[in-house]
């Protein structure tokens, strides 16, 4: 008989008790005093990220405004192959990347892309996405792996959005959706990341409670969670298979609200699938640190560490230090959203802050 795998609730309290740090410290193994962090054990924490710098990558359509030319002219136009040297030299130090998953592939070899069709609202447009299960797609997955292993710098996250509609009321759609996360997986696992992100799917807005003659009722969004929980098991299990875990990142829909993401998470209780938080992907101000502290528990692995623009304020030093005080060991990857710098020194900005608050 198989042996059963762990809940996510046992593996983590196992791992708990083996970890020797705890947040900014570590503790000395003679007589578990604690320590400063060195700059290179602080290093260790801290992953670059292509989407601050995706307008960098060569793409179907070479066009670019003033901004993204400048960008350009300053850096360079690059492709995923040439990431992680790009990491290594615009971040010295810095020994793992958060890679975004529609950045894959070589733009000029149409056999390792897919079509699909993509909707905005009301506005419906064709996609091409890199496809991992082809074998072209393996070839490029191969030759980004050997360029990993050649510079040191580690892919450490994959930020997914490929697989789709994991929580659709469509069965088939789900199917289908679970398909593409299986594949991408396989594909995680070919470069030797620890975690890929899957969105949660459904409305980018989830279903409000409707008034009822005493008290207020969600049934609408208890669909799209029973969908969510299933799906989420599927791919956690396949994920333990591969060595990948599946991660959920506060995003939009169901993920948008971090109470679903808790209840997702509790639900699947499964070591390979676990919460991947922003700083500041939330809906209100009150979320940028409340959110976090809620999903902070949750998370063993990976973290956005974002400035955007979008909030009047974002305390990064906080964000990380919520994230420490809830033990969290994994690796800090620096997404800047939107604000006055470039991505580059948007991520710089980051660092600083990130390196100044463990």
């Amino acid at each position: 008989m198989q042996e059963k795998m762990p809940g996510r609730r046992e593996f983590f309290k196992a791992a708990g008790g083996g970890l020797a740090a705890a947040g900014g410290v570590l503790a000395a193994e003679s007589h578990g005093v604690a320590r400063l962090l060195t700059e290179k054990e602080k290093l260790a924490r801290i992953a670059s990220n292509t989407w601050p710098v995706r307008s960098l990558f060569k793409s179907r359509s070479q066009r670019g405004n003033p901004e993204t030319e400048a960008f350009r002219k300053k850096y360079g136009q690059i492709t995923m192959l040439d990431f992680p040297q790009f990491t290594k030299d615009i971040f010295p130090g810095v020994g793992q990347m958060d890679l975004w998953s529609s950045l894959f592939g070589d733009v000029t070899d149409e056999s390792m892309y897919a079509k699909s069709t993509m909707t905005f609202g009301q506005t419906t447009r064709a996609a091409y996405e890199f496809d991992p299960s082809t074998a072209s797609g393996k070839k490029w997955l191969d030759n980004l792996a050997g360029k990993i292993a050649t510079t040191g710098v580690k892919c450490h996250h994959v930020s997914n959005n490929a697989p789709r509609d994991i929580c659709d009321l469509d069965a088939e759609k789900r199917r289908a959706g679970i398909a593409v996360a299986k594949y991408w997986l396989d594909g995680s696992a070919r470069l030797g990341a620890k975690t890929m992100r899957v969105n949660t799917g459904g409305p980018r807005i989830a279903p409000n409670a409707t008034a009822t003659q005493d008290y207020p009722k969600n049934d609408e969004i208890v669909k799209y969670l029973n969908h969510a929980i299933e799906s989420f098991k599927e791919m956690a299990d396949y994920g333990g298979k591969v060595g990948v875990k599946v991660t959920i990142e506060n995003h939009w829909g169901l993920s948008a609200n971090p109470m679903n993401v808790r209840i997702i998470l509790d639900e699947v209780n499964h070591p390979f699938c676990e919460a991947s938080p922003d700083f500041c992907n939330w809906e209100h101000d009150y979320l940028l640190y409340h959110g976090l502290e809620a999903l902070a528990p949750y998370t063993r692995t990976t973290v956005h560490a974002k400035y955007w623009s979008r909030w009047k304020d974002v305390d990064v030093r906080r964000c990380v230090r919520i994230m420490t005080n809830a033990k969290f060991q994994g690796i800090f990857a620096l997404e800047y959203e939107e604000g006055p710098w470039d991505g580059v020194d948007g991520a710089r900005y980051l660092l600083k802050e990130v390196l100044a608050a463990l």
